[in-house]
């Protein structure tokens, strides 16, 4: 690991080296007598712009294998080029967030400073991540020690953590039992939504949450109810067909496919009081700013076989607008980074392919090695967890 001396960390000391930055120094004397926060603020602003105009600093850092850890670098490395994400860390909003009335704030803390010191460092040397993964192992013991782990299993964990800690609510409000069936579903949607900030807030909460709308509709009376749940991301089901590639719309099209609930399934209809054949749907209620998508490629029956059909999604324009609840003008993607599994389930191995939010070049991390790639090489049957990010939100 390289000495700490040599890479800008998220701890700021109290008195920044003025003599370092002139700027800092001019203005520590213009301002005279400055508070500690606008001194950091300064600082740590200087040293992103430093990152930024350093061709060697581009957040292009490896992360140093741990033992089986390639699937926590992957995903470390897709959420490192999330923008709004990395900049929360970058600027130390998180710190304003940090929900003391947690017994533990670690991990956030742990994960800014590991992509702080991923985007300011001055040298091009990986980085070891054995601070932050000390705190995910104490926040799900599930990571303790070095077997290989599911990457996708490890980002709801690590996301839930982060969010954990830097709740806006620090007493949840207990459970009310209001009804809303009586309410069109739009405003439902937005009365449910509106109940889940209630208890869960966040910077985390902004950036990755959507809003599924679930559709229950009686084969026998044609009543329809509905169910509106948050989702963090989506698993999406791989399409069969006679081929060997398939689409990512056929994928999306196969999760919202309607399904005839019937026999052992048979749920109770809300008008008839007594259980009836359904038929059920998703749709889209609220799209997220950053759409995470989860490819099913392992079976769900103790993941010994894995499919590597290759599923082909557009880097630009991804336009889910037919999934959507209502007419929805925000429901167009461009993808930023993937989380890649090669292999098999027996010895498999992850990467990540991520384009920078700051240079928009794609890069392949592979652990330690950092390796510039080109985009018509991003597409691949290794392809895992996608990450899109809207396109109304997108600074490409």
């Amino acid at each position: 690991m390289p000495s700490m001396r040599q890479s800008y960390t998220v701890t700021v000391p109290e008195e920044p080296p003025a003599a370092a930055f002139p700027f800092l120094k001019q203005e520590m004397r213009r301002r005279g007598s400055v508070s500690g926060s606008v001194l950091v603020s300064t600082f740590v602003g200087l040293l992103i712009n430093q990152a930024k105009n350093s061709k060697s600093a581009q957040g292009l850092v490896g992360l140093k294998n741990l033992g089986n850890t390639c699937f926590m670098n992957s995903i470390l490395q897709c959420l490192s080029n999330t923008h709004s994400l990395r900049d929360y860390c970058l600027h130390n909003a998180h710190r304003r967030d940090l929900n003391h009335s947690r017994s533990n704030t670690a991990l956030m803390e742990e994960f800014a400073k590991l992509i702080q010191t991923m985007w300011t460092s001055s040298s091009s040397e990986a980085v070891s991540p054995s601070e932050f993964k000390t705190q995910i192992q104490r926040y799900a013991p599930r990571f303790v020690g070095y077997n290989q782990q599911d990457a996708q299993e490890f980002l709801r964990f690590l996301l839930d953590g982060l969010h954990n800690e830097v709740n806006r609510v620090s007493v949840r409000p207990r459970g009310s039992t209001e009804d809303f069936d009586h309410l069109p579903d739009e405003e439902k949607g937005k009365k449910m939504w509106s109940k889940y900030l209630e208890r869960e807030d966040s910077k985390v909460v902004d950036v990755f949450v959507g809003q599924l709308k679930s559709s229950l509709t009686c084969s026998h009376c044609g009543f329809c109810s509905t169910v509106f749940d948050p989702f963090w991301d989506l698993s999406l089901p791989i399409t069969k067909k006679g081929y060997g590639e398939v689409s990512l719309m056929d994928c999306m099209r196969l999760f919202t496919k309607e399904d005839v609930l019937d026999g052992d399934e048979k749920p109770t209809c809300y008008r008839c009081k007594t259980r009836r054949r359904c038929t059920k749907k998703f749709t889209v209620q609220k799209f997220p700013k950053i759409l995470v998508l989860h490819l099913k490629r392992f079976s769900e029956a103790r993941r010994t076989s894995k499919l590597s059909t290759f599923v082909n999604f557009p880097l630009k324009d991804l336009d889910l607008r037919e999934f959507s609840s209502e007419s929805s003008r925000d429901a167009v993607y461009h993808l930023y980074a993937v989380s890649n599994h090669s292999g098999t389930t027996m010895g498999g191995h992850y990467t990540a392919y991520c384009r920078s939010p700051s240079s928009g070049e794609w890069s392949t991390f592979n652990d330690s090695r950092v390796t510039p790639m080109s985009s018509s090489q991003v597409r691949s049957s290794d392809a895992y967890v996608l990450f899109y990010e809207l396109a109304s939100s997108s600074r490409m």
